[in-house]
């Protein structure tokens, strides 16, 4: 069984007396361990999608499973729970809470788990290890480069072991060379087991996945089978080697 099944999912909203289809019934499955991209324009539906896919709305018609769980008809309480056991979100902007340091902003998806502080502790400071980043525990956002902020996220997204992981133009706001090593990351834990979903504009952040779901219009005009597309990008291989004989991700600035 897929980790996530989608089955005639339509979003519908309804603007001035105007039926706006901003998803158009979409059907699409998931497995276990892919690293996907959901690639399209402004306005084509891409974010719609991963919002439904993450749990952060629900759609007008059609059915969605994640995990076993039917996710379609679940009340906000209940998205609130599957979004912070089984979905991790990694974002553009970070959204790291600047009062905070890097260890607590990890910590934070685990604060409302019932996990004891000391539990906490030691599972942020896991994810931090795993990106490379256990040194800089005790520093404030501001006193790091993007990239380590975007590892920090990355972090906060894994503390509480997702079943899938949401990354919505991860790289959009750091430079290519750190961009470069944000997605070589992403792959390292694609290899280890984990599910990876980006979502992005640029066919180029989308050529490193091995498949690629492309929407427009609300509906998904191609779908690259990761037997069909082969291997990705050629310009991401050396970081991908680089990845599967060390533990520690490439440095970024």
């Amino acid at each position: 069984m897929a980790l996530v099944e989608l089955r005639n999912v339509s979003k519908i909203y309804h603007l001035g007396g105007e039926e706006i289809r901003a998803l158009d019934d979409v059907s699409l499955d998931i497995d276990t361990g892919e690293f996907i991209s959901i690639i399209g324009p402004s306005g084509s539906g891409k974010s719609t999608l991963m919002h439904i896919l993450g749990c952060l709305d629900s759609p007008t018609r059609g059915t969605i499973q994640l995990d076993g769980t039917r996710i379609h008809n679940a009340s906000t309480r209940e998205l609130a729970a599957i979004r912070n056991q089984k979905i991790g979100f990694v974002f553009q902007f970070f959204n790291l809470l600047p009062k905070l340091n890097v260890l607590q902003n990890v910590e934070l998806p685990m604060v409302y788990s019932g996990i004891s502080g000391r539990e906490r502790r030691r599972r942020a400071m896991d994810a931090l290890k795993l990106v490379g980043l256990e040194n800089r525990s005790k520093h404030r956002p501001m006193q790091l480069s993007g990239g380590q902020q975007q590892r920090v996220a990355i972090a906060r997204a894994l503390v509480n072991s997702p079943r899938i992981v949401f990354a919505d133009e991860p790289t959009g706001n750091l430079d290519s060379n750190t961009g470069e090593a944000i997605l070589t990351l992403f792959r390292q834990l694609s290899q280890e087991g984990r599910t990876i979903a980006l979502v992005t504009h640029d066919p180029e952040i989308a050529a490193v996945t091995p498949r690629r779901i492309e929407i427009r219009d609300g509906k998904i005009a191609k779908n690259v089978d990761p037997k069909l597309a082969g291997l990705a990008a050629s310009r991401f291989t050396d970081h991908a080697s680089h990845s599967r004989n060390t533990t520690t991700p490439p440095p970024l600035g």
